[in-house]
């Protein structure tokens, strides 16, 4: 499996803008310390930067946040020019579809989605479109400004004046999205745009990183270096913070291009870099699960996967190499009493250990219209599969977020009972925010009296 994907620079790109930049830029993407496969995926072109954090865990945010780096890579192909807002809008309600056609197509994948983060550059602008809590941040004459903000239950909670930004970044749901992109519900993506000159450099990494690395912290490591070094450094600080999530970071600098005019200002084929892909979308396993995706040529191979051996035309003919016969083994027979006996017992012993394992798997559901925890996999026979309700909240499912809703009709997914408890405790407070603030973002509408005209 491929956990890690080292920092990847690229020659600069020459814009045909009329401001005269190129484009540098480097990324890396690495699986963390504490979890167990890499849902990030992130994508570095000539006029395209992305960073997607799949969720999801057994229902594949790795595909999730996959597909949405290759739906917006398109647009790296063929930039969209004047229209570019127009065009990043479009790219959201794409990946909508293109996620919707997976979960069609394997029913298992309902409940995983994607943040994206998505920066378009062309001359003298760039475009920004954001959907949940991957985030954008621009360097400028040495001042880090963050240009996204949070589609999260804590930044509806600082926005209505409840807690503090500081309080926000240590608050124990920080990490519980109010939009996603998910394949069920159409999200309207932040949109905007900037012009930009040459010294700036912009990030757009996933919480991984900016969840453990504060905005000094972050400036300081993005300051000085080339791309290249500043991805390296930001992701090995992330590390040694403890790196509890996937961690992604793309970072690119526009400078002044010297080079003389020329009576074309296209740039010719051969001198546009190959784009580079990171996490998720550069695993061939990951694209290989989704195959009506068209996916970029990544500047990395996959390390998981040789690269082809290629034949030239000027080497000498060689005799080809003969396969050497290995001598055969005798096999002993055995009787069918012993052949019948071994198969049980490994079926007992995997039966054993299935039970064993389930026993111990949590996770919080829908238990007759309120939210509760269940004991087991949703997998299975039956209604609620391998799994049996062990605890119910007094907190109707209805009251939730739109969102949240989708996720606990789904299962949402609990490392140990404790984790279900947490989850359970923050769906509450989702809840009574709803209730407080009925106009809070996600909330689902207030039930109007009995009789009321609507």
């Amino acid at each position: 499996m491929a956990t890690e994907s080292q920092p990847a620079a690229v020659p600069p790109y020459t814009s045909g803008g009329t401001a005269r930049l190129r484009l540098r830029y480097a990324a890396r993407s690495d699986i963390g310390l504490v979890r167990q496969g890499n849902e990030d995926s992130g994508y570095a072109g000539g006029h395209m930067l992305v960073v997607a954090d799949g969720m999801g865990g057994h229902a594949a945010g790795e595909l999730a946040s996959a597909t949405a780096v290759a739906t917006f890579a398109e647009l790296d192909r063929e930039p969209p020019g004047d229209e570019v807002l127009t065009a990043l809008a479009d790219a959201v309600d794409q990946a909508h579809d293109e996620l919707s056609r997976v979960i069609s197509a394997s029913p298992d994948f309902a409940g995983m989605g994607t943040t994206v983060t998505a920066l378009s550059w062309e001359g003298d602008r760039v475009a920004l479109a954001h959907v949940g809590d991957s985030r954008a941040y621009l360097l400028r004459d040495g001042e880090l400004n963050q240009l996204t903000k949070d589609h999260t239950f804590v930044q509806t909670l600082v926005d209505a004046g409840r807690i503090t930004q500081d309080e926000a970044a240590v608050h124990e749901k920080r990490n519980l999205l109010i939009k996603a992109l998910d394949g069920v519900h159409h999200v309207e993506p932040d949109l905007s745009m900037r012009e930009v000159k040459a010294g700036d450099r912009f990030l757009l990494c996933s919480d991984g990183l900016s969840g453990v690395l504060n905005p000094r912290e972050i400036r300081e490591l993005l300051i000085t270096g080339d791309p290249t070094g500043a991805v390296t450094r930001l992701v090995e600080r992330a590390i040694e913070g403890g790196a509890p999530d996937n961690i992604t970071c793309v970072v690119a600098d526009l400078v002044a291009d010297d080079s003389p005019e020329t009576a074309d200002p296209t740039p010719a084929p051969s001198s546009i870099p190959m784009p580079v892909v990171v996490g998720a979308a550069a695993e061939l396993r990951n694209r290989d699960r989704l195959p009506g995706i068209d996916f970029p040529v990544d500047f990395q191979p996959d390390p998981d996967r040789p690269a082809p051996v290629t034949n030239t035309s000027a080497a000498p003919p060689t005799e080809p190499l003969r396969p050497v016969e290995q001598p055969r083994r005798r096999r002993r027979k055995l009787g069918p009493l012993v052949i019948s006996l071994s198969i049980a017992a490994l079926v007992l012993l995997s039966l054993v250990g299935f039970w064993g394992w389930a026993h111990n798997q949590y996770y919080v559901g829908n238990v007759n219209g309120q939210v509760g925890i269940y004991q087991g996999i949703p997998d299975g026979y039956g209604e609620h599969g391998f799994s049996k309700a062990i605890q119910t909240s007094q907190t109707s499912v209805s009251q939730l977020p739109l969102y949240s809703q989708d996720q606990i009709n789904t299962s949402i997914p609990a490392a140990n009972l404790e984790a279900a408890r947490n989850i359970v405790a923050t769906l509450e407070a989702q809840a009574a925010q709803c209730v407080a603030v009925p106009t809070t973002p996600g909330c689902p509408p207030p039930a109007q009296p009995t009789g009321a005209v609507p």
